[in-house]
């Protein structure tokens, strides 16, 4: 209680002993009363803990409010993220469970000839088999180890699939397995634009490459003075997804050719320069702050796919800016990315290993970031989506500028899509599926533009070491949210109470002291 509080006590005290000297016993208590009052409303008067008590949660039955709870206490692994976001934040009381979880992480989405990979990591240390499967039960890829496993597989075919994949102990005993859903979609044509100042083995070999792969290509070759081999794009290309020079065409560009080529990749497209032929280490200096050095005529680089170092090459694997690995120095520029390919001879491995050549020019592709442009892309669920419980589907893209709706046939709904403030450049809209497989989704956009995806939904028994774990993580995420209460909390009483009783008491002794 505050100095007021005192002061109010006090008068309090003296107006009681007043009408005690004149034996009014009812004036006394009412007097009293009002003091007591007064102190309560001017004395911020305070009591130790917290308003409220305490709740043990339930896993099978949320609470849908927690109005007059002070904390929670909970034993188990908890709720899932879409419960806890519904429920205010309370200091809660709670222990990691001991139990063992899994977590997987695989792609939901593909394109067409890129590898499929599976990884499961433990919370133990065992030897373990991880097996993937076809719909049929076929297995078609096998990984063993005692801690981290990795399988991967090459889809034939685009599709939606919905493959199985079980972890098995020592034994041969299953420990967990369930469905891991895939879509394998086939890739957009890729637009790239190249120009290349000599001709070679290796530009044919990634002609060929790229061909196959059904890119749209703009290529020109110099063949000698005057002479130029040249090859246009089926379709317009407006704003290629990826520019390929090699160095001997760049270094002997005049300035104001190099300067658009560096003004494109600014404002966003992806640059990759061949640099085996290079002969100017002044050039790249200048124009994009990259260093070169003499290399050992018989020096290679890599040791999957061993290829000839081109004759000058950064000397380290940081140079400035640029940061390299394995023959590719890459750097941000502005909006855009380069990247520099330190190596030739490729077509080498063409014949012998055409799979493994192909698989090393889309890592290369992959490091220099080169994506081909989508109105809309769809981001993967956070947890695993169950019958019953909430889902937000959420997309990205330019298609959501201008809103739309997002419709879902099998639910027979159709929603517009909200912004959340969590989700950068994201819409998303929620749903409670009825039953497990499959989930259609369709977004239509104000210009007519229309996309389709697929959202696949676990039954309650599927991967149960791995949704203890999505449980776990939630958990301790909501937990983090309101820390426990520190030792010796107070907690002030409400003044208003106070003040009517004070006003009632006075309006008492106003009323005994008129009759």
């Amino acid at each position: 209680m505050n100095t007021l509080g005192m002061l109010a006590l006090a008068i309090g005290i003296l107006s009681a002993l007043a009408y005690a000297v004149r034996r009014r016993w009812i004036d006394l208590l009412l007097a009293a009363l009002a003091g007591l009052a007064l102190a309560g409303a001017v004395g911020n008067v305070t009591l130790p803990g917290d308003a409220g008590g305490t709740l043990a949660l339930s896993v099978a039955k949320p609470p849908a409010s927690l109005d007059g709870v002070r904390a929670l206490t909970l034993d188990g692994d908890g709720l899932r993220a879409a419960e806890w976001d519904d429920l205010p934040a309370r200091p809660l009381a709670w222990t990691v469970p001991a139990t063992p979880v899994i977590r997987l992480d695989f792609p939901c989405t593909i394109a067409l000839g890129r590898i499929f990979t599976l990884t499961l990591d433990r919370s133990w240390q065992a030897p373990g088999r991880l097996q993937l499967l076809a719909e049929n039960d076929e297995v078609l890829a096998e990984s063993k180890g005692e801690g981290p496993l990795s399988v991967q597989w090459l889809p034939p075919l685009a599709e939606r699939l919905v493959l199985k994949a079980r972890l098995l102990d020592a034994a041969g005993k299953v420990v967990d397995q369930g469905p891991v859903p895939v879509t394998v979609a086939e890739p957009s044509p890729l637009q790239v634009r190249g120009r290349f100042g000599a001709p070679s083995f290796d530009l044919r070999t990634l002609d060929d490459l790229l061909a196959a792969s059904n890119a749209v290509i703009d290529w020109q070759v110099e063949l000698g003075k005057n002479l130029r081999r040249s090859e246009s794009a089926r379709a317009e290309m407006r704003a290629p997804d990826l520019d390929i020079v090699d160095a001997a065409w760049f270094e002997r560009a005049g300035e104001p050719a190099r300067a658009a080529l560096l003004a494109r990749v600014a404002e966003g497209a992806p640059l990759l320069v061949l640099g085996a032929n290079a002969g100017d280490p002044g050039v790249w200096s200048r124009s994009v702050g990259l260093h070169l050095a003499p290399q050992p005529a018989d020096k290679t680089i890599g040791a999957r796919l061993p290829m000839a170092s081109g004759g000058l090459n950064p000397a380290q694997a940081r140079s400035g800016e640029w940061l390299g690995a394995d023959g590719l120095w890459t750097r941000d520029w502005r909006k855009g990315r380069i990247a520099w390919l330190g190596v030739g001879g490729w077509h080498r491995h063409a014949i012998e290993e055409p799979r493994a050549l192909a698989l090393w020019w889309q890592e290369v592709l992959d490091r220099l970031r080169v994506r081909h442009g989508e109105d809309l892309a769809w981001l993967d669920p956070e947890e695993l989506p169950l019958p019953g419980q909430r889902l937000e589907v959420c997309a990205r893209g330019e298609a959501l500028a201008k809103g739309g709706n997002a419709g879902f046939p099998g639910l027979a709904l159709t929603l517009p899509w909200q912004r959340r403030p969590e989700r950068v450049d994201a819409a998303c809209v929620a749903v409670w599926p009825k039953r497990a497989g499959w989930l259609d989704v369709r977004s239509q956009s104000p210009a007519g533009r229309a996309a389709d995806a697929a959202v696949y939904v676990y039954a309650d028994g599927d991967w149960a070491l791995w949704q203890r774990a999505q449980r776990r993580e939630a958990t301790a995420r909501y937990a983090a949210r309101t820390p426990a209460p520190a030792a010796g909390a107070v907690r002030s009483l409400p003044a208003w109470p106070f003040g009517l009783v004070f006003a009632l008491a006075m309006l008492g002794l106003w009323w005994r002291e008129r009759r």
